[in-house]
């Protein structure tokens, strides 16, 4: 049998991940053929086409946010192993079921490895002597909710960001096309109710929840670096690393290389929550899953495998290895010590996974359009770009005349 995982960012966890699947494969009297396909240049999702096109390949397939959507008709219903996963460990949340429940049926599992909130993640000194913001105080490691942050919302989030900027450390907030741009974006519309979309395939940019987000976008991409509009994913993480910027939206990718690289920058960062707006408080989310396809020769055994592999002691060790990179499913799983115990500083990534305590919602960008066209509203960056345009100077009705135009291309 033969399974394609995620080149994992943390080169520790791809070594934790053989080493389970080698003790399941010794245990099965079963020949595992495991390789581990990087997302660098879409190689992945590039791999993922090949063997969808030609009906060969590997058993298994790791795949990102939308795949499992694009390759629907080719995978095998895994409901079988998503009923016994969720009697042991509970419900997944709503996002996972919205990218990988296709007309009733689980096409695909949703996993931990390479699954991230993407949240912000600021300087801890620099908020708080710049923007008056005590992001710990606001957020501490551990389970409570503080009436601080009640009071985090995306107008503090602005007024923080202006702030920050007259410092000349601006908010690394990108307007470009990549997904860190469309992911926050995402969020700040959502906060607003504004949809592009709506979940019956109706355009509705043209609206007055929509003007409400990009009024506040109108002031928002003032105070936003002069080159946001041309980020991709790396511009943020070097931002934070280089000392430039109090705040990004990010997976803890970016504090860990900052371990390493800028230990003054990491031992002063630390996650937490979303800013909430008028219909409330919203973390991006993208979650991996993992299916088999359905010409696959090993459907039984690829099934085991992965249910396996979704144990919680097995999910635990592989998120120590990323120190918390990865997200289980499973809320039920989030109790794992790694996002109290790792440090600089100790905590730093506790408020990285959504806790109860944040009263905040998974989502993805353009949700709840139907996914065949949220998954192009996403790709094209629809969200940052309007944004973009504000920056560049354009109105509010150009904006959205311009959008109502893109969108009727994703509808037809």
């Amino acid at each position: 049998m033969s399974i394609a995982f995620w080149d994992h960012w943390v080169p520790s966890g791809n070594a934790v991940m053989q080493k389970q699947v080698n003790a399941w494969a010794a245990k099965n009297q079963v020949e595992v053929q495991a390789d581990f396909v990087t997302s660098v240049g879409s190689k992945n999702i590039l791999t993922i086409a090949a063997e969808a096109q030609a009906k060969t390949g590997h058993d298994i397939q790791a795949f990102p946010t939308w795949e499992v959507q694009n390759n629907a008709d080719s995978l095998e219903p895994m409901d079988d192993v998503m009923k016994r996963l969720t009697d042991k460990y509970g419900a997944v949340n709503h996002v996972c079921e919205y990218l990988a429940k296709v007309k009733g049926h689980w096409l695909a599992v949703p996993t931990s490895s390479g699954t991230q909130y993407k949240g912000p993640c600021g300087r801890i000194s620099v908020l708080k002597d710049k923007a008056g913001l005590d992001i710990v105080g606001m957020y501490p490691a551990k389970a409570v909710h503080t009436a601080a942050s009640d009071a985090w919302s995306w107008d503090a989030h602005l007024a923080a960001a202006e702030a920050c900027m007259k410092a000349g450390m601006p908010f690394g907030i990108g307007l470009g096309q990549t997904s860190d741009s469309v992911d926050t974006a995402g969020a700040l519309f959502r906060a607003y109710g504004a949809e592009l979309v709506n979940k019956d395939g109706k355009i509705t940019v043209d609206s007055d929840k929509v003007r409400a987000v990009l009024e506040h976008g109108q002031k928002l991409v003032k105070v936003l670096p002069a080159d946001a509009v041309s980020f991709d994913d790396a511009s943020n993480n070097r931002a934070l690393i280089s000392g430039k910027s109090a705040l990004i939206w990010n997976p803890p990718s970016a504090w860990a290389v900052a371990k390493r690289d800028a230990p003054q920058v990491a031992e002063d960062s630390w996650s937490f929550s979303g800013p909430s707006g008028p219909e409330g408080r919203f973390l991006p989310y993208l979650p991996y899953f993992w299916g088999v396809w359905g010409f696959s020769k090993n459907k039984s055994a690829a099934k085991d495998l992965i249910e396996a592999l979704l144990q919680r002691e097995d999910v635990a060790a592989r998120c120590d290895a990323v120190m918390g990179y990865d997200v289980p499913p499973f809320q039920s799983m989030l109790d794992f010590k790694v996002w109290e115990e790792v440090g600089p500083p100790t905590g730093t990534v506790y408020n990285y996974p959504i806790r109860p305590s944040h009263h905040a919602e998974a989502h993805i960008a353009a949700l709840p359009a139907p996914p065949e066209i949220a998954v192009q509203i996403y790709n094209r960056g629809t969200m940052p770009t309007m944004l973009a345009k504000l920056k560049s100077g354009q109105s509010i009705k150009e904006v959205i005349a311009w959008a109502s135009d893109e969108l009727e291309g994703f509808t037809r």
